[in-house]
């Protein structure tokens, strides 16, 4: 299983798709336990990534 899942996304999550699908599909996937963190950040990645790398890195 994954650690935790975080999603950054500027579209609809949506069922059927690997990359658009949502957190609840990735458990039926077997990649996410039921009690994994799980994030879904609804904006552009170009502005968002940058901003989670800087704080994650202490930046």
């Amino acid at each position: 299983f994954w650690s935790y899942f975080c999603q950054i996304s500027d579209s609809t999550t949506s069922y059927g798709s690997y990359s658009g699908a949502v957190p609840n599909e990735k458990i039926t996937w077997g990649k996410l336990a039921i009690n994994t963190p799980k994030f879904i950040i609804e904006s552009d990645a170009t502005i968002v990534a940058p901003l989670i790398f800087a704080y994650l890195l202490n930046l």
